[in-house]
């Protein structure tokens, strides 16, 4: 017979979605929750769920900080935007490391999986997995340019730029895999068109409607946003766009993604501090949706009995986040100074 493998972890967690902060035992059999008991004694660790970043492209890693000029269509609209143009000239082997040091650095940061739109096709969805293997990390891969057929996804980057839409959703779905579109990017045009297909994940939505954000949470479709993505490119400039306190009002399933690292760091909690600055969301609603995308595209991450163990730990003694008081808003605002001493995954 084999051995049950059991940990005890002890702290104040965030448990559930609702984020509660209480301080327990948790008891860890095989990867999985097997018990969440209150201990008044537990010590002063902070047990946080792990972080899921439910957009990226991890590619254009090998682009990083190459200078930002020009409009959306320029630098990242297919086939020939910059990132596109910087990908194809790329060595197979930077490419793999490139995407290998941005999925360490996640890792580092308490984040671990992300849903990833993969240029390159068949080639580029494996080089993706090679990037991945060894690490304690596992990313849902949406494929573009035939890269879907070995992927777990296909990834549009809007009906605009796909005439094609029709066979690939329908390619895609009689494959069993889940469709995601880039929406509402630039202005809400393409948004009824890309909704038309009962996508499973729609991308930014900055500039949705109300009737578009009511239709996504009546169908249970969640949306990934980017905010500082939309600032850097132009698309944003207040807390209008996107629209997430009108999300969280409509009871839409906001998840939250870095988008392209030749801009944007793919640190959730540098978005999740912009985020509180910048839109009057609660900071509940802003971990809340750095976690849950884990739920959409394989296994909750949030701290519950029964749930596989995917979390960390920090320890606030190691910094001025020991004067905290109110640990959930200072993770959210201040996560970036927190010292993670352990990292448990057991996806």
């Amino acid at each position: 017979m084999k051995k049950s493998r059991q940990q005890v972890v002890s702290g104040h967690a965030f448990l559930g979605d609702e984020l509660a902060f209480v301080p327990v035992d948790i008891l860890i059999e095989n990867g999985v929750i097997a018990a969440i008991e209150d201990n008044p004694r537990a010590p002063e660790l902070w047990i946080c769920p792990a972080l899921f970043n439910s957009h990226t492209h991890l590619g254009d890693t090998i682009a990083m900080d190459c200078g930002i000029t020009g409009d959306l269509e320029a630098l990242v609209t297919p086939p020939d935007g910059l990132k596109h143009r910087l990908l194809r000239a790329a060595s197979r082997k930077d490419l793999v490391g490139g995407m290998r040091a941005a999925m360490a650095e996640m890792i580092g940061r308490g984040t671990f999986g992300c849903a990833d739109f993969r240029e390159g096709g068949i080639d580029g969805v494996n080089a993706l997995k090679e990037a991945a293997q060894g690490l304690s990390f596992l990313p849902f891969v949406f494929g573009r340019e035939g890269g879907e057929t070995v992927a777990g996804g296909l990834g549009i980057s809007s009906t605009r730029d796909m005439p094609d839409a029709d066979r690939l959703v329908s390619d895609a779905k009689c494959a069993g895999k889940k469709i995601a579109f880039h929406a509402g990017e630039k202005d809400h045009g393409d948004i009824d068109a890309a909704l038309a297909y009962e996508p499973d994940l729609l991308i930014h939505m900055t500039h949705a409607t109300k009737k578009q954000l009511r239709h996504c949470a009546e169908e249970g479709i969640p949306i990934a946003v980017c905010p500082r993505s939309n600032w850097m490119l132009g698309v944003a400039s207040s807390s209008r766009h996107p629209p997430l306190a009108l999300m969280e009002d409509l009871g839409c399933t906001i998840c939250l993604g870095t988008d392209n690292v030749m801009f944007v760091a793919p640190d959730l909690f540098s978005e999740m501090a912009f985020v509180s600055t910048v839109y009057p969301i609660r900071p509940a609603a802003v971990l809340k949706a750095a976690v849950q995308g884990s739920g959409v595209f394989g296994r909750s991450f949030f701290i519950r009995k029964g749930n596989r163990a995917n979390l960390f730990i920090t320890d606030p003694a190691g910094s001025a986040l020991r004067f905290s008081r109110d640990p959930l808003s200072t993770l959210v605002k201040r996560g970036n100074s927190a010292e993670i001493k352990t990292n448990i995954f057991s996806w």
